[in-house]
C-alpha cells in the first residue's frame, strides 16, 4: 500500500476513534489530517503509524499513537495566537500539529538528534512557526518569556512548580505526574492561578520520568 492512501486510511480510522470518544474538534482533526504522520516515523513502520500503540524512534524513544496525541492536545484547550511550550521532541509529531493551531511552538529535547531531525520534518511541512532547540527539558526554556500553553511528554516525580514562572497568567500546562507507587504516570492538567498550580488529573498515560540535563551524544 502506497504512503497516500496509509495516510488516508489511517487519518480516517483515526477519526471515527475520536468522534467515538467525543472528540469532535473540527480545527484540531484538521491539523490532523494536515500533517502526514508517516513523515515521523521510519519506513518500516509506516504501517503502524495510525495504530494504537507506541512506535519506536531514534535514540532509544518512542513515539505515543496519535490518538494519545488528540488527546493531549483537546486537554490542552489550544486557542489561535497562543505560545506553546513542548517539553520532549521526541519525532516531532505532537509539535507540528500544534504548530497548525497556535502563533509559536517551541519544543525541547535533550538529544541533538531528535532536534535535528523534528527541525528538518517542521522545514519539509513548511511550519515556519515551529522551532525545536536542545535543551534540559526540567528547567524548561529561556529567552522566550511566558507561555500560554506547555505540555510535556516525560513524567516527573512530583508537581512541577518550577514551571510556574514560565506559563502566562492562567495558563495551562499538562504534565505527566508518576503515582505515589511509582507504579504508572496520568497526565495532570495544571491551571495557573496566582503563583500556583489548580492540578486535575485526567488519564493514564505511558511516558517515561525525566532524565536531567542534555544528552553528551547523539
Amino acid at each position: 500500500m502506497n504512503v497516500r492512501l496509509l495516510e488516508k486510511e489511517g487519518f480516517a480510522g483515526l477519526f471515527l476513534r475520536l468522534r467515538a470518544e467525543g472528540l469532535a474538534d473540527k480545527e484540531l482533526l484538521t491539523a490532523f489530517e494536515q500533517t502526514p504522520r508517516t513523515l515521523f516515523l521510519s519506513a518500516a513502520y509506516s504501517d503502524a503509524a495510525y495504530h494504537d500503540r507506541l512506535l519506536p524512534i531514534d535514540c532509544g524513544g518512542f513515539a505515543e499513537s496519535a490518538r494519545l496525541v488528540a488527546k493531549c492536545l483537546s486537554a490542552l484547550a489550544i486557542e489561535p495566537g497562543q505560545r506553546l511550550l513542548d517539553i520532549g521532541t521526541g519525532s516531532g509529531f505532537l509539535a507540528a500539529v500544534a504548530g497548525r493551531m497556535v502563533e509559536r511552538v517551541v519544543t525541547i529535547d535533550r538529544y541533538k538528534t531528535l532536534i535535528q531531525l523534528a527541525q528538518q520534518r517542521f522545514s519539509h511541512l513548511g511550519l515556519g512557526n515551529v522551532m525545536a532547540r536542545q535543551a534540559d527539558g526540567l528547567k524548561g526554556v529561556s529567552g522566550e518569556g511566558s507561555f500560554d500553553r506547555i505540555i510535556a511528554t516525560c513524567a516527573f516525580d512530583a508537581m512541577p512548580r518550577q514551571f510556574v514562572d514560565q506559563l502566562a497568567s492562567g495558563g495551562i500546562m499538562l504534565a505527566p505526574i508518576v503515582s505515589e507507587d511509582g507504579q504508572a504516570a496520568r497526565m495532570a492538567r495544571l491551571t495557573k492561578i496566582g503563583s500556583r498550580f489548580e492540578r486535575e488529573d485526567l488519564f493514564e498515560v505511558p511516558y517515561r520520568a525525566f532524565i536531567p540535563g542534555i544528552a553528551a551524544a547523539l
